[in-house]
């Protein structure tokens, strides 16, 4: 099996990978930016116009408006201006064809140590409307919808598992159930077979089929924590792993929890793989 290569590194914390229109797309948390690069390594950087709170992450709409968590659910105009979406504030999203705009989060600070609490998961529909839609999230992160739109998956974290619902045709969520667990869940991906790619907890990612089955499992350098997970490329064969030494000791945040400095020992790796990414779009 190939060794995954390095296609970035000096970043903050990458995250929030998504594949759109040739290029990956990510967050890089620290450097305040989101940034876009081919496979040769050109990148294309935006900086965040507004004050984000850690956690913010990206994925556009079906006319292809940009939108980014963090206090507040923000939407890029064509013409490059930032407007407010939703007031909901959040961690990871997914939108779905129909313009439904799935938001997670956890109301307490994660990085200031306050105590957990459970998260949720809120829909924000067309019309700007905002309600729950799943709660007692251990904290929520990573999500998906499969490409038929009927099953939502999320990562929580705190319990070391995949669960998913079944999207109602009101865009609420019912029928939960575990997809996987015992792992270290973040930001995952979806397979054209319904396979996950997901980190375990350690130093390596794992492809796990609905129910748990380890179907194959890529080990990183044991220094490298991998945060998110997407697959792309033109064939859609690229795992792309965001990883980085996670030293929260040696960050710094502010009063609201942002991460505004770091390590820069975050990186963009790829990784050729059989089966390609499922197209939700």
């Amino acid at each position: 099996m190939s060794e995954p290569k390095v296609l970035l590194s000096g970043l903050g914390i990458p995250e929030s990978p998504r594949w759109h229109d040739g290029r990956l797309w990510f967050c890089n948390w620290i450097g305040q930016q989101v940034v876009a690069v081919d496979l040769d390594g050109t990148t294309e950087t935006i900086d965040v116009p507004v004050e984000q709170l850690m956690g913010w992450s990206i994925d556009w709409l079906p006319d292809g408006r940009l939108l980014m968590t963090g206090d507040k659910l923000r939407r890029q105009e064509p013409d490059g201006s930032v407007v407010v979406h939703a007031e909901q504030g959040g961690n990871e999203i997914v939108t779905d064809s129909r313009g439904n705009v799935y938001v997670n989060g956890a109301d307490f600070n994660f990085s200031g140590g306050e105590a957990p609490k459970p998260g949720y998961i809120k829909l924000v529909g067309p019309d700007g409307g905002v309600r729950e839609v799943a709660g007692d999230i251990q904290f929520p992160n990573g999500m998906i919808i499969t490409p038929d739109g009927r099953t939502l998956i999320i990562s929580e974290s705190f319990a070391g598992r995949l669960s998913a619902f079944d999207i109602d045709p009101d865009g609420g969520l019912s029928n939960r159930r575990v997809f996987a667990e015992g792992l270290g869940p973040d930001g995952i991906c979806l397979d054209a077979e319904g396979a996950v790619w997901v980190s375990t907890g350690g130093s390596s990612v794992v492809r796990v089929a609905e129910g748990g089955e380890v179907l194959q499992r890529v080990e990183l350098d044991e220094k490298l924590a991998p945060f998110a997970l997407a697959l792309g490329g033109p064939d859609g064969r690229t795992l792309f792993i965001m990883t980085a030494e996670w030293r929260p000791g040696d960050s710094i945040t502010d009063n609201l929890g942002r991460l505004v400095e770091g390590p820069r020992t975050g990186a963009v790796l790829t990784l050729p793989v059989a089966v390609p990414g499922a197209d939700r779009r």
